[in-house]
């Protein structure tokens, strides 16, 4: 096998920056000038950065890392660093710290959701050009999107206290429109698009802030990937390349079998209940993740988020083995055995470790991360 048989991938990756204590301190505008390749959030104390398309596995730790080895540095030398989590876990969310002021869309983006939207999360891009195998992706994906935030939830902490949610950013992250449909084909997605803009639902075209999303060159005309959008952030790049593997086998393996594994064909409920479950499911994950009871697509039996990942896991075992992928896939055992990164801290907290501490040492593993010599290997602990 080789990589021309994997699809394109590139990450669109929001961090969070501060103190060595966790305390969120904005300083985006000033990194988005001084460094190429960063770009500015509407709130100042995160920024986003983004990696050129990738099909090889082996290629994509380095490409993950090294921004954030450049952006770690220029930190430094003004006594900042990178924060782990996906919500300001010791921060201020009264108060909005607007990076660019004389931009209209960000004033917009204020006004109408405060700081529900000052998160880090991380964005998986996978470049699918046909169409038809396009839209039954996002379909499938939007019906599934729930298990991959379940492994990626790192948002326990905000303001300093715990919340009742794994994923409080997907719980606070204003979904916009309030209802996406189901898209049947391309022509119905531009439909579709052309009539919020037409109503205000939404104001342009990046304004659909929903699980998962077509994108591409000029939307919603000229489309080329599957934006995933769901996930919190990932600062491991082995589980993030263990996500993304369970991901792009997922869509392979509809490549292969349209009619089983495409929601509108093989589901006993109709599409507006399909939309419905899926956004259901996606608010229970946000609150328990792994732990979560959720509701399968095909039949709207309960099922847990775990079991259900553990069902997934072993349906596309023999397709990983096929591409040589089963070693990229193993980091999610030890993440369903021992929690993610949620309910590892939350386990600290309850067990009496502060948020400070826990942040503290999150900052410290994210700087190791980025030191490790990247041999191209995948992780096999």
């Amino acid at each position: 096998m080789t990589a021309q048989n994997l699809l394109l991938k590139g990450f669109e990756v929001e961090l969070f920056t501060g103190q060595p204590n966790g305390a969120n301190v904005g300083v985006a505008t000033d990194v988005a000038r001084e460094l190429p390749g960063f770009v500015t959030e509407p709130d100042s104390r995160n920024l986003e950065y983004i990696t050129e398309p990738i099909r090889d596995y082996a290629e994509l730790p380095e490409a993950l890392l090294a921004p954030r080895r450049e952006l770690r540095q220029w930190l430094h030398e003004r006594e900042l660093t990178l924060l782990p989590g996906s919500t300001m876990s010791l921060g201020d969310s009264s108060r909005f710290e607007r990076s660019d002021p004389g931009n209209a869309y960000h004033a917009l983006i204020e006004r109408l959701y405060g700081t529900r939207v000052v998160t880090a999360s991380i964005h998986i891009n996978l470049g699918i050009t046909d169409l038809n195998w396009l839209f039954a992706a996002v379909r499938l994906v939007r019906c599934e999107a729930a298990l991959l935030l379940a492994m990626s939830a790192s948002s326990p902490f905000l303001d300093g206290r715990s919340t009742s949610h794994h994923s409080q950013r997907w719980h606070q992250f204003p979904l916009t429109p309030q209802s996406v449909p189901l898209f049947r084909d391309h022509d119905h997605y531009i439909q579709w698009v052309e009539e919020q803009l037409a109503t205000g639902a939404m104001r342009n075209e990046r304004h659909l802030w929903t699980s998962v999303r077509p994108n591409g060159p000029r939307r919603p005309y000229d489309l080329n990937r599957l934006e995933l959008r769901i996930c919190d952030l990932i600062t491991n790049p082995h589980e993030l390349l263990a996500i993304t593997c369970l991901l792009e086998l997922r869509l392979l393996a509809l490549r292969q079998d349209m009619t089983r594994l495409d929601p509108l064909c093989n589901s006993v409920l109709s599409a507006d209940e399909l939309a419905q479950l899926a956004d259901s499911n996606d608010a229970a994950v946000a609150q328990s993740s792994l732990k979560a009871e959720l509701k399968h697509w095909r039949d709207g039996r309960a099922i847990t988020c775990k079991d259900w990942l553990e069902e997934l896991l072993d349906e596309l075992a023999p397709l990983a083995e096929s591409l040589q992928l089963s070693a990229y896939l193993k980091p999610l055992d030890a993440l369903l055995t021992h929690g993610n990164q949620a309910m590892r801290w939350e386990a600290a907290h309850a067990r009496g470790q502060s948020i400070d501490d826990l942040l503290q040492e999150g900052i410290q593993l994210m700087q190791q991360e980025e030191q490790q010599i990247t041999t191209g290997e995948p992780c096999l602990g």
